[in-house]
């Protein structure tokens, strides 16, 4: 690992810091028995993930694109915050500025107890209205087709953001700021390659912030992080309490 540096060395840095910023993606999630919905878990009756997660598919087939995200929710109500997610939670107790970006879509860290949190890609436990775009928490394991707004009665969908749509700009915003105030920065889970979680670390790096890794096997940004670690989230991340 770049620096020689411990996983001691690492949660002495952390508990130091006036300001942590956390990059999650699928690794965390995995420790949780989640599927990646890619490659032959993400199969459905035949479907990619690239060929309901859209727009134009929702507008083609939205009853096909329900069915899809009832299936995945149910896969998804079954599954529980893991060691990862619940030491991420102690840490926010403990440092001041305490802020986590995840890519995941599940609700795991918001079930865990985190706070501060920016899900740039959705949550799959949330509605959003097509006509008022309105935004509700929804829980219910399978949605009656069609499902309907409380307050216009529009078609809802999942709050997800779909292949060809823009990341909210307020999750953006928060995020871009959480990487540019941060002493340190956790990128936990992600192999890091998809934009703009791609940029984060050097958006990080830019700003002074210390570069963690914490990855089941080395990424193409492993060689400019500050430090590097191998392993499953859940094993790694309680090791900085």
């Amino acid at each position: 690992m770049p620096n020689g540096l411990t996983i001691l060395d690492v949660r002495d840095r952390v508990h130091q810091a006036q300001s942590v910023t956390v990059l999650t993606g699928a690794g965390i999630s995995a420790d949780s028995g989640v599927p990646t919905f890619r490659g032959a878990d993400g199969l459905w009756k035949n479907f990619r993930p690239e060929e309901l997660a859209s727009p134009e598919a929702f507008a083609r087939d939205p009853q096909l694109v329900w069915e899809w995200y009832n299936w995945r929710r149910e896969l998804l109500a079954t599954k529980r915050p893991n060691a990862a997610h619940e030491a991420l939670v102690q840490l926010e107790r403990l440092i001041p500025d305490f802020w986590v970006i995840t890519q995941n879509v599940d609700g795991l860290h918001a079930a865990a107890g985190t706070q501060n949190l920016s899900e740039i890609h959705g949550n799959i436990w949330k509605v959003r209205c097509t006509q008022c775009h309105s935004i509700r928490p929804n829980h219910d394991v399978h949605l009656p087709f069609p499902p309907s707004c409380a307050n216009c009665g529009g078609l809802l969908r999942p709050h997800i953001v779909w292949f060809g749509e823009s990341l909210a700009t307020e999750d953006l915003e928060q995020s871009y700021a959480a990487l540019q105030r941060c002493d340190i920065l956790l990128i936990i889970g992600t192999s890091g390659v998809v934009y703009p979680a791609a940029s984060f670390a050097s958006v990080a790096k830019d700003h002074g912030a210390f570069v963690v890794e914490m990855n089941m096997e080395a990424t193409p940004n492993s060689s400019v992080m500050d430090v590097a670690f191998q392993g499953r989230a859940k094993e790694l991340v309680p090791l900085l309490l």
